[in-house]
């Protein structure tokens, strides 16, 4: 469950939500696996963060496909609201490149952090609460 937590955080397309179920189907209790999740999906996350960070934004543009009309506009907010971005960071596609926004525009990493943690548990606790009644 972490690794593909991780994987789905990070700027690799995959699907953290089909294991969870598969292995919720499985018989697993679904609370250890809403952790496990949430810490995998934060840490590809902050994963982002870093390339963000790190890289230079044409390497961005080129390797890793993201578009720079979508990175400039998450620039944008993310200037705009700061670390508070990070509480959109679940969403699909578009919670990657706010976090490597967030890395670009040098976000302070611990209120990045947060935030980014907080945003990826509650989708993960109500994909748990949904997950329960199975």
């Amino acid at each position: 469950m972490f690794v593909s937590s991780f994987l789905a955080g990070s700027l690799l397309p995959f699907s953290s939500e089909a294991v969870m179920m598969g292995l919720r189907l499985a018989g697993l209790n679904v609370w250890p696996l809403v952790i496990c999740a949430t810490l995998g999906n934060t840490l590809g996350g902050v994963f982002n963060y870093g390339v963000g960070r790190l890289g230079k934004e044409k390497w961005i543009y080129h390797l890793l496909h993201v578009k720079e009309d979508k990175l400039e506009k998450s620039e944008r907010f993310v200037h705009r609201y700061g670390a508070w971005m990070g509480l959109l960071s679940w969403l699909p596609i578009l919670g990657d490149v706010i976090t490597i926004a967030m890395g670009t525009l040098h976000i302070n990493i611990w209120k990045s952090s947060t935030t980014i943690l907080i945003g990826k548990a509650l989708r993960y606790i109500i994909m748990g609460l949904l997950l329960k009644q199975i």
